[in-house]
This record gives C-alpha cells, sequence and structure tokens, in this order.
C-alpha cells in the first residue's frame, strides 16, 4: 500500500518548540486524511533543528465512495421547504429526489448524494498546503516578500506518495522529492523514494541523527563514556538533555577543561552558569561528589582534531562567565544579608499589600505564631523569616534569579547563622512543583508555611483570586505546597483559626486602620482564644463603619457584633484548600466519592446522647465530641486525609460494603418520607413505642454505636470508629427486613422514621453516606 512522505525543511527551529511541532503536525495531517476518507495503518513523526516530518504508512490508493441520504420534506410541503431542501442537498429538481412513504408519516423527499472517492494525490496535494498556513507556532515569522508565516524561513518541501512528487506549491516554494543533509557534513541534496531511502542517506552520507530519541539517546551514552574515561562522573541533567537534544542534527561530545580556581564558587553558581549560558553540562568526581574542573559540550560538528579546539574555546567563554559570577559573590559577601534585608522595603511586592519588606514582616510575625505547632523555634523562625527574601537584592541572583533562597543559604552561613536558618532560607520556596520534595526540618516548615500562607490570605483580603485557567501569582500552586506540606511532615494546623484567622485580621486593619472608637470597643471586648491564639471577631470594614455610624446617630456606645460578618478564612479560602487536597487525594488514588463524603461532613444534628430523647423542659445536651471533631477536621487537612484512609479500609470490607447498602435503603426511604410529609425527621425515638424486638435492638445499638464512635473521634481513631459502626450491620438489616414502617398508627410509624433517622446521623458523625457511590 502507499506510504506518505512529509519533510518541511527550514532555519533552525527553537529547540523548545520542537517536540510539541512533531507532535501537532502528525496530528493534522492524519486528522486530515481521515476526514478526506483517507485510511492508513501506521503513522509517525520526527523533529529536529532544521526539519519536521511525518510519514503514513498503508495508505489507501484513493478515499472510498460516499452515498448518503438526506431526508426532506413532506410531498406537497410548501415551496419554500422544497427550494431549501434542493439547495441542502445540490439537486437541481425535486425530480431527482426519490418519493419514500412511511405508515405513520406518510410520504416524504429523500435526496441520494453520491460521492465518488478522490484519488489520495489529490486529497494531499490540496491538504498539505492549508496544513502549512495554519499550523500554529508560539512565534512565527514572515521573510521576503511573502505572506506565508513559518517558525524560521522554509527552504525546502519533501512531498512524497508511493514514491512520487505529490505536486503543489505555497509561498514561492514548490514540492519535491530532494532533502539536504547536514550543513558540513552531508549537504547533499539527497532524492528520497520513501521513508527507508530517506532515513537510510540522510543517516549516512547525510550525517542527521533524525529522530529526537536516537539523538538523546546517542549523547546521554557519549557523555557518561567521555567522563568515564577520565574517571569522572556525568551530572545528570534531564532538562538540559532534552534541549541540547533539539540544538545538533550530528551530536558530537567533547569532554573540556575549565579553571581549578572556580571551583571555590558555590556549585549551583557553576552548574547555572554552565547550564543556561554555555548549555554544558557539569561533571563530578565520584570519590569526593565534589564539581570537577571539567564539562561537557555537545558540538554539532565533528571537527578534525577531535574537538579540541572547540574545547579550548568554550572554556575561555565559561571563564569569562565564572569570573562575573565571582564579582557577584564576592560583592554579596562583603554587603551581608542584613544589610540585603534592610533594602527590601523598595521592592514593591503587590498594589495594596505592600512592599516585599512590609510581606517580610507578615511573615516574621506568623513564622513566630506557627513554630510551636511544628516543633520549631519561635526566635529561629523569625530570623530566618526575616532573612529569607534578602538575597532578591544580592547581584547574584539578580544574575541567575533561579538560585534566590540558594544564594541567601550561602550568604546567611558564610555571616555565622544558624543551619536550621540558612536551611530554612534556601528551602522556604519549596515545594515549586509536583515533583519537588517538601521542606521537612521544623524552622524550615515554619517559614515556608508562613510563606505561603501569607500570600494567600494576602490576595484572599484585596480580593484578587484565581480565575478560571488564570492565576498569574501562581496561589494554586502555592496552596498545594501547604497542603503537601502539611500532609507530608504531619503538621496539625487548623487552615481556618488560630494564627491564620489572626492573619486575616491583621490584613483588615492594615488595609482599613481602625478609628479610635474601634480600638477603644476592641480593647474592652473579649478576644476569643483559638489554639492559643487571640482572634477578634472584628467585622470587614465597609460593614464595620457603617455600624459604628449607626450606634454614634443613636448615642450608644456598645458595638453589636453578632450583626457583622467577620473577615474570617472561611471567606473562600478554605474551600479553595479543600479543592487542593482533593488533588493531591485524587493524584494518590483516593476515590473521589470518599473525599467529597469527607468534606461534606458537617455538624451532626444534636439529638441528645446517642439517640435518647432529653426529657421535657431540659436543654439540649452539650456538643459531643464526635461534633467537635466533624468541626475541627474541616479544617484539618492531616485529620481529613486520616478519615479518608479509614473509610476506604472499611467499605472494602463485606460489613462496610453491607451497611452502606443497608444505609442507602434507609436513606432513600427517609428521604422520600420526608419529601411527603414537608418536614426532615430529627430528634430521638420514643422506646416506649417501641412493639417489635428488632426496634429495640437496633436502638440500643445505635446508641452504644454512637458512644463508641464519638469516644473514638475525640481520640481521632477512625479506624476505631469505622469498627464501631460495622456492629450496625446485623441490627440495621434486621430492621430493615423485619419492620414495617408506614404503619397505619401515626405515631408509631414517625417514631420508626425517627430510627431511621438515628442510622443516617450514626453513619454521618464520620462521613456523607449519601455521597458514596455503591
Amino acid at each position: 500500500m502507499p506510504e506518505l512522505l512529509i519533510e518541511l525543511l527550514s532555519e533552525e527551529i527553537p529547540a523548545r518548540m520542537q517536540a510539541r511541532a512533531e507532535a501537532d503536525l502528525l496530528k493534522a495531517i492524519g486528522d486530515g486524511v481521515n476526514a478526506a476518507g483517507l485510511s492508513h495503518d501506521t503513522g509517525f513523526a520526527w523533529s529536529g533543528p532544521r526539519r519536521l516530518g511525518v510519514c503514513l504508512q498503508g495508505m489507501a490508493a484513493r478515499s472510498e465512495d460516499v452515498r448518503e441520504e438526506r431526508k426532506g420534506p413532506k410531498t406537497g410541503a410548501p415551496d419554500k421547504a422544497i427550494e431549501g431542501f434542493l439547495r441542502g442537498a445540490g439537486l437541481a429538481s425535486i425530480d431527482e429526489a426519490e418519493i419514500r412513504s412511511d405508515p405513520k408519516k406518510g410520504e416524504f423527499y429523500v435526496a441520494v448524494v453520491e460521492t465518488p472517492g478522490r484519488a489520495a494525490e489529490d486529497i494531499i496535494a490540496e491538504l498539505v498546503p492549508g496544513v502549512i498556513r495554519g499550523f500554529h507556532w508560539p512565534k512565527s515569522m514572515r521573510w521576503g516578500e511573502g505572506e506565508l508565516r513559518w517558525v524560521r524561513p522554509l527552504h525546502r518541501i519533501t512531498c512524497v506518495l508511493d514514491g512520487k512528487v505529490v505536486p503543489f506549491g505555497i509561498g514561492g516554494l514548490a514540492s519535491g522529492n530532494e532533502t539536504e543533509g547536514h550543513r558540513v557534513h552531508g549537504r547533499g541534496p539527497f532524492t528520497v523514494t520513501g521513508w527507508e531511502d530517506y532515513r537510510t542517506q540522510l543517516e549516512t552520507d547525510g550525517k542527521v541523527r533524525l529522530t529526537r530519541e536516537d539523538r538523546r539517546a546517542h549523547i546521554g551514552t557519549a557523555a557518561k563514556k567521555a567522563c568515564a574515561k577520565q574517571k569522572l562522573e556525568l551530572v545528570e541533567d534531564p532538562g538540559l538533555l532534552e534541549e541540547v537534544t533539539g540544538l545538533a542534527e550530528w551530536p558530537v561530545v567533547i569532554l573540556g577543561d575549565m579553571d581549578p580556581a572556580f571551583l571555590d564558587l558555590p556549585d549551583e553558581v557553576i552548574r547555572l552558569s554552565m547550564r543556561t549560558h554555555q548549555k554544558y553540562f557539569a561533571v563530578r568526581d565520584p570519590k569526593t561528589g565534589q564539581l570537577a574542573p571539567h564539562f561537557v559540550v555537545v558540538a554539532n560538528i565533528a571537527a578534525k582534531d577531535r574537538g579540541k579546539k572547540i574545547a579550548e574555546g568554550n572554556s575561555r567563554v565559561l571563564s569569562a562567565r565564572l569570573n562575573d559570577a565571582r564579582f557577584f559573590w564576592e560583592n554579596d559577601r562583603k554587603k551581608g544579608l542584613d544589610a540585603m534585608a534592610g533594602e527590601l522595603h523598595r521592592i514593591a511586592f503587590k498594589e495594596k499589600l505592600g512592599s516585599i519588606g512590609d510581606k517580610v514582616e507578615r511573615v516574621a510575625a506568623l513564622a513566630r505564631e506557627l513554630a510551636p505547632k511544628v516543633g520549631a523555634d519561635p526566635d529561629l523562625a523569625e530570623r530566618a523569616a526575616r532573612l529569607a527574601k534578602a538575597d532578591l537584592v544580592s547581584e547574584m541572583v539578580y544574575e541567575f534569579p533561579e538560585l534566590q533562597g540558594v544564594m541567601g543559604r550561602y550568604y546567611a552561613l558564610e555571616a555565622g547563622e544558624p543551619a536550621d536558618i540558612a536551611d530554612a532560607i534556601a528551602d522556604h520556596y519549596r515545594p515549586q512543583g509536583p515533583s519537588d520534595d517538601v521542606p521537612t526540618a521544623p524552622v524550615s516548615i515554619a517559614v515556608a508555611l508562613a510563606d505561603k500562607l501569607d500570600t494567600l490570605v494576602g490576595f484572599w483580603a484585596i480580593d484578587e483570586k484565581p480565575t478560571g485557567s488564570k492565576d498569574p501569582f501562581a496561589l494554586r500552586r502555592a496552596a498545594l505546597g501547604v497542603v503537601r506540606i502539611v500532609l507530608e511532615n504531619g503538621v496539625r494546623v487548623a487552615i481556618s483559626s488560630g494564627p491564620v484567622e489572626q492573619h486575616f485580621f491583621e490584613f483588615d486593619q492594615m488595609m482599613d486602620p481602625p478609628t479610635n472608637e474601634e480600638m477603644h470597643w476592641m480593647h474592652r471586648e473579649t478576644l476569643k482564644d483559638i489554639a492559643g491564639n487571640k482572634v477578634s471577631e472584628i467585622s470587614d470594614h465597609p460593614r464595620r463603619k457603617a455600624e459604628f455610624k449607626e450606634r454614634s446617630k443613636s448615642h450608644q456606645s456598645e458595638l453589636n457584633v453578632s450583626s457583622v460578618k467577620p473577615l474570617t478564612v472561611e471567606s473562600g479560602l478554605l474551600a479553595f484548600f479543600a479543592d487542593r487536597l482533593k488533588q493531591v487525594l485524587r493524584d494518590q488514588g483516593k476515590r473521589h466519592d470518599l473525599i467529597d463524603a469527607v468534606f461534606a461532613l458537617g455538624t451532626p444534628p444534636q439529638s441528645g446522647e446517642a439517640g435518647e430523647r432529653p426529657p421535657a423542659g431540659q436543654a439540649a445536651p452539650a456538643e459531643a465530641p464526635a461534633q467537635r471533631a466533624a468541626v475541627s477536621a474541616n479544617d484539618d487537612l492531616v485529620l481529613i486525609t486520616r478519615r479518608v484512609e479509614a473509610l476506604t479500609g472499611f467499605l472494602a470490607t463485606e460489613d462496610g460494603a453491607n451497611l452502606l447498602a443497608g444505609y442507602k435503603r434507609a436513606a432513600n426511604f427517609l428521604r422520600d418520607e420526608e419529601k411527603k410529609d414537608g418536614k426532615r425527621f430529627e430528634g430521638a425515638p420514643d422506646r416506649a413505642l417501641f412493639s417489635e424486638e428488632t426496634e429495640r435492638a437496633l436502638h440500643s445499638a445505635i446508641k452504644q454505636a454512637r458512644g463508641d464512635v464519638d469516644a473514638a473521634l475525640a481520640n481521632e481513631d477512625f479506624e476505631a470508629a469505622m469498627s464501631a459502626l460495622a456492629r450496625l450491620r446485623g441490627p440495621v438489616d434486621a430492621f430493615l427486613d423485619d419492620v414495617m414502617v408506614n404503619v397505619e398508627d401515626g405515631e408509631v410509624r414517625q417514631n420508626r422514621l425517627l430510627i431511621l433517622a438515628a442510622i443516617r446521623d450514626a453513619l454521618h458523625a464520620v462521613a456523607d453516606f449519601s455521597k458514596i457511590e455503591n
């Protein structure tokens, strides 16, 4: 069967664009021939510094004939309907249509449109120019006097079908069957008839390694071999390897030397200078693990002197770069971190949120508050936070922004700061992506959490939240970082209370300072004490001002805070964290419905002690431990995760699966009856109305289970809570099988519905089982 070969030869394509363009071209050509009715067996693509190519094998010689029937209006329909049908079907007269009949609809017109197949050559000659014109590049250009746009000027278009040229023209270029090889070692041109002929000529005489996979493997193997020959070890860099794969058609690996005097610079500076400016790989001594005074460069030419001159030239360029780096390094060391930190107030962070210096002050205060919760020394955490951003004004970070935090660590160690502080400066930006490790040292955790939480709280306070796909300040990444730090370190920090809520309050005051009257009120009022931190129930400023103005008019001195909505973490930020936690748990393979069941958990209805009805005139009992656990679990990410894991294990058991089925039965029946009666059944059943032994048994089982669940949840023992629920399986099954709920006696019916409600409430103490799929 015919084979289609297409190659687009141009000037150098940026390395970062090649892989995507390769995939896009294959998709565009493949989708195009499929849409035209041309079948093919396989297709593949390749890309390089100067070329994109596609090959489709096992193609049909022509597209299939198409017979299409289009149903039209009834016979006798108005002329306008007939005319529209003829235009759509491409018929000249209604006489060309067939008349068919249907027993129900009567007679109607049918147009039979037969489209003959087309030769593959004609389809491709029409398709390829359209693909080239509409091809998307991140950046493209025009050249000469033409209007055609491509990433770089096109030189040749090779298009061969079954060994023959598919003729077409575009942008002043005519398609042909010739291509070029390496500019120096084998330019050609080469006449090709198909993929095997094309590959053989270019990879031998043309000195071109066509595929990215081949070039990548060759560079990796040759680089390791060159290092091993000198008893050295390549410092692997997958990102750099991917980049140099797109820079050389005929890659030649050369081991070069650098001045050993530069090894006193930080390793990260040397490696980044090599990588960013020169595209060199660093080399280390396997015995010491330290960088060696060598580098690996990938050339695009096989020099007669085996690359000696190339290595010498690259060494001179590297020395110039490292001399600049040494100058920055020495200047920064003379200046010191404290002096740098003093300049942060000159750098804007975000309008309404002040400068970087303002942010540092907030982060330092929050880090100090968080430190005891993560096992860190508050003084060290505050000091680390005050120095964490200082290197942003250093000359080294100005030249290499990727080294923010890293250079701060070196400067801190130079200044004699404790290692915990230095490490926190380097680690507080982490994690910066899904593959990045989270900080694990207590001081680093405190500063990293404080930095990310300050950013999130600040942007929520000024109402600049991510919308859709837009997230210019990487707030989703910051929230994911908080979630990962908390989960992977087992940090027990409530997001909606304690230091974080205090941070919200401080932002509120910063954005709208309180009046004297407000200050007087705040000092008088009793502040809530959540997790050992004072949190004021101050309102958001527009409502607060209106409240004070109204109070002044009526000459009242007390502020009714209950009528004013507080500015709290729960103003959307908690839901934002919940979404990020769901993402993390789903990535770990957790079931989405179980995650939703735990997140939907709210405060259970108060129904007395394990289903007991309070005596008449007596107040409802105090909040049960299960309720307190439910409330605290709403923003304790570690507890949420543990609850999901326990629920997953429970439902994997036979008791768990059967109890879920019983719950569904009871909840569905209860929902229907509540809809019928127009009310929700709440409260405890009356034991005096029990007439069946199964009623008494289930009521006793629920009472015992609720007590055990409350105790287990209070101790955060979710496995024990699930075990307590498992004991309900037998009594629930017996009740549902043996007891008639909808009896004629209205009091008995309601009492039995309250038993079903007690089943629902007992399970909802652990999770919202209505969210769980069967």
